[in-house]
């Protein structure tokens, strides 16, 4: 039996969520200072650190694929597991967590030799020039090194989170970035490494960070174990998992290439300052995003827990909760934004050029942020209830049907160049939001009785 911390079909649904919601932020926030140091760090090394910093950048599809990979199975699985948790299967449970480490291991060991193999031609096509690749490349080649450990300790995590252990989840988080928030400045600076010594800095305390995850699974307290004979991949199971890990997978991926036709078409139109521009919109966008993230990804254990338990009541509840909170976010969010841009920019690069530049596009690209709360909404909702099907097309849509296609469009309509690479944001945040919102409203709340079925 579950006991009152881990069973989410008792007590508040609202406090049930920022229960789990509060500790994922704080590790949001934790994980935004794990990432965000290096670029801080980089961006402000003596005479390089402009090119540097838009070398970082361009290897941020790489860093969305490695990602990609650890949402397929992992956030893929964890739902699975609170849907089989939810109807008292535990063992059921358990496998679906072993299959999913195995193939976290087996994809991240395939995308350190593949990618390493072909960095070089692969960061030249998203962007980079003779002047940014000796950095980008620099970065990437030792960040893809700890692959593996990235999967473990992002893509495990999910499982931790799934359970209701979000303090513990948080640590995970906690421990790689104090690492290497320790780590950059003696690296980059005393050692005199720079880049590369910021990716050394990423991959050693990814490597602590995997080490925690590994040892809370295997040990006493959780609730599912991490066990050797249920490490092995299950063919149905794994069919499950990656059909509804695919939402995330196909987000990540399509971000990555969101990310390269931005960057291609930024060096097209405005050369190395607007790629450095999009760097730091970019690491903006992380830091607006993460509490929406946060209240999303504590909502889906338990959204996923009370569906498996036939507590369709409480999943209504859930749902209003999480659309409320997203959507008076992000409009706060974005009124700061819009009032304060060089408060954010400067957070990452000082040079004027760099910030006469970035003003007019943040403004661009951020504006209409608040419809991007419908999206997230609507596709946590999908992902946590397992409408694999659904998760996956919005996935796509946003991205691959509007973005992409408006990126390459715009730039050469009336004049707009850069301006129409950052507008398409904005004008897939109203289709795609909107779209994403009311689908669900529509598909998914008639299911959901308000009576527990008998």
């Amino acid at each position: 039996m579950a006991s009152n911390q881990t069973d989410f079909s008792v007590g508040s649904v609202s406090r049930r969520i920022l229960e789990l919601a509060l500790p994922m932020t704080a590790a949001q926030i934790i994980n935004l200072l794990y990432n965000m140091v290096d670029r801080m760090y980089i961006g402000r090394i003596p005479g390089t650190g402009t090119l540097a910093l838009t070398g970082l950048g361009l290897c941020f599809p790489v860093i969305s694929i490695v990602s990609a990979f650890a949402n397929l199975f992992g956030m893929g699985g964890a739902p699975l597991c609170s849907i089989a948790r939810g109807k008292g299967n535990v063992q059921e449970a358990e496998k679906i967590m072993g299959t999913s480490f195995a193939m976290l291991l087996l994809s991240g060991a395939v995308l350190t030799i593949v990618g390493i193999a072909v960095h070089k031609p692969i960061l030249y096509a998203f962007g980079a020039s003779d002047a940014t690749y000796p950095y980008a490349g620099a970065y990437c080649v030792i960040y893809l090194a700890g692959t593996i450990f990235v999967m473990i300790s992002l893509g495990m995590n999910s499982f931790i989170n799934s359970q209701g252990f979000g303090r513990i989840g948080m640590m995970t988080v906690l421990l790689g970035a104090v690492l290497n928030i320790a780590l950059d400045p003696v690296f980059i600076f005393i050692l005199d490494m720079g880049v590369r010594g910021a990716a050394l800095a990423t991959v050693l305390s990814q490597l602590v960070s995997a080490l925690w995850v590994f040892h809370f699974l295997t040990g006493k307290k959780a609730i599912l174990h991490l066990r050797w004979g249920k490490g092995q991949i299950e063919w149905r199971r794994l069919k499950e998992i990656v059909t509804l890990g695919l939402s995330g997978f196909v987000m990540s991926i399509t971000n990555s290439a969101t990310q390269i036709v931005c960057n291609a078409s930024l060096q097209k139109y405005g050369g190395d300052l607007y790629v450095g521009v999009m760097t730091i919109i970019n690491s903006v966008r992380e830091i607006l995003t993460m509490p929406v993230t946060g209240l999303t990804n504590g909502a889906t254990p338990v959204l996923g827990y009370n569906y498996g338990a036939k507590e369709y009541g409480r999943v209504k509840k859930a749902i209003r909760f999480v659309s409320i909170g997203c959507i008076l976010y992000t409009v706060a969010a974005w009124l700061l934004l819009i009032c304060f841009p060089k408060l954010f920019i400067q957070i990452f690069n000082d040079d004027s050029q760099m910030i006469a530049a970035s003003v007019p596009a943040i403004k661009l690209y951020f504006f209409g942020f608040f419809m991007m709360a419908l999206q997230f909404a609507g596709q946590s909702v999908f992902v946590a209830l397992g409408k694999a099907k659904l998760a996956v097309f919005f996935s796509i849509f946003r991205k691959v049907i509007i973005v992409i296609p408006l990126t390459l469009i715009l730039p050469n309509l009336f004049g707009l160049g850069t301006d129409g690479v950052f507008l398409a944001e904005p004008i897939s945040n109203f289709i795609g939001g909107a779209a994403s919102f009311i689908t669900m409203l529509c598909v998914v709340w008639p299911e959901l009785k308000t009576e527990r079925p008998g």
